[in-house]
């Protein structure tokens, strides 16, 4: 618990420029693969796959909606807050805003650690686009542990800086 409350309270260092476009451009990625799912939901197409043959029946299985919601725009969602955290530092140097946007990816890996099994264990097909959301996530939540680690201020800085 006082894990949590130190990523929670502890300021970043300034975090190189560099690492903070790439959970930009990542986020942008996964935010257009959700958006696209989401758009095809509402216009009743199910998108083809090239790769795989199971978009079909993993975008059209009863755990694509939650309360008639495609559950991928939850995901876009999720990538908007991602990536407006990044651009919040990236313009204005928004470091509390980009701290939480980063602790936030923990919620992406855990829905794509969900989606993962469900199309490997109950519904038996894969998602190619799915599956792309998972690894935008998946490296959002990496890319957000480094910053994380290599970035936090020291613990006596987190007393003079709230």
């Amino acid at each position: 618990m006082q894990t949590l409350k130190n990523l929670l309270i502890r300021p970043l260092q300034p975090v190189h420029i560099s690492l903070a476009v790439v959970v930009l451009v990542v986020a942008i990625i996964g935010f257009a693969d959700a958006s696209y799912l989401v758009i095809e939901h509402y216009q009743g197409v199910t998108p083809p796959c090239s790769i795989t043959s199971g978009c079909e029946k993993v975008l059209n299985s009863s755990y694509s909606e939650v309360l008639g919601i495609p559950v991928s725009l939850p995901g876009a969602l999720f990538y908007i807050v991602v990536a407006a955290g990044a651009l919040a530092y990236l313009e204005g140097r928004h470091e509390k805003l980009f701290r939480y946007s980063l602790l936030f990816t923990v919620f992406g890996l855990l829905a794509s650690v969900w989606f993962v099994f469900l199309q490997v264990f109950i519904i038996h097909s894969y998602c190619l686009y799915c599956m792309g959301s998972a690894a935008t996530s998946t490296t959002l939540f990496v890319l957000a542990c480094v910053i994380l680690r290599k970035y936090r201020a020291p613990a006596d800085d987190a007393v003079l800086i709230k």
